[in-house]
């Protein structure tokens, strides 16, 4: 990544992707590419100053965190799940109308007694006296999940981390309930799961975020005022 130019990441694939185009041309920041679209490096139409990254969602953060990105669009969701030193070394810049979704806390419909974070109390509980184990909950968010759980009281229980599919965790047996985010709760329907009615951990979307190790560099404060006026 060129340190004497502008380097701005944007997810490489999906909905983000095609969402983050349309600002940067909306902008006139043009993107094209020397070697065809596939390239994960592309240029700007008549400014030579600025780079555009394609990356994956949670790589964008970990970048600006570290001063190799300057400015990014990623998910709030992903922001609020990193690691503090990395949070702290980011700005969220603006919150954009795109990439809406719940963080959500979810069990199968069998758990007829589970609505609420007070029954999942009282439901771990009884897991761990039966069981002599802890409720098992899979997610790709460990710590908003466990960050949330713990506001609520709730604390036998143990995280899995999720590597794929994760609403399919709890017909494999892999854990008990989920958390996982979502956009219209269809997956999760589809897939004989539950929401608790209390159980929505995060709202989020679309931001523009920039580096605060970066902040002074030439050029970038222009750049983010354009972005997002």
């Amino acid at each position: 990544m060129s340190k004497e130019k502008i380097n701005i990441g944007i997810v490489s694939k999906g909905r983000l992707k095609e969402q983050s185009e349309k600002i940067l041309v909306k902008k006139k920041l043009k993107i094209f590419f020397d070697r065809g679209e596939r390239e994960l490096i592309g240029k700007v139409k008549g400014r030579p100053d600025i780079s555009i990254l394609f990356l994956h969602a949670r790589e964008i953060l970990e970048q600006l965190s570290i001063g190799n990105l300057d400015i990014g669009i990623s998910g709030f969701d992903l922001l609020k799940e990193s690691e503090i030193n990395i949070q702290k070394n980011i700005k969220l810049e603006k919150e954009l109308n795109f990439g809406h979704a719940s963080l959500v806390l979810a069990c199968r419909n069998e758990f007829i007694d589970l609505f609420t974070t007070l029954d999942l109390d009282e439901v771990a509980d009884e897991y761990k006296k039966k069981n002599k184990s802890l409720l098992k909950i899979g997610t790709k968010y460990p710590n908003l999940t466990r960050e949330f759980l713990y506001s609520r009281g709730v604390t036998n229980f143990t995280i899995v981390k999720s590597l794929g599919s994760t609403e399919l965790m709890c017909a494999m047996n892999t854990a008990q309930l989920i958390s996982d985010i979502t956009q219209t709760m269809t997956t999760l329907k589809q897939n004989n799961l539950k929401i608790l009615s209390d159980g929505e951990i995060l709202k989020s979307q679309a931001c523009i975020f920039s580096s605060r190790k970066n902040s002074k560099k030439k050029g970038v404060k222009k750049l983010i005022n354009l972005l997002i006026k």
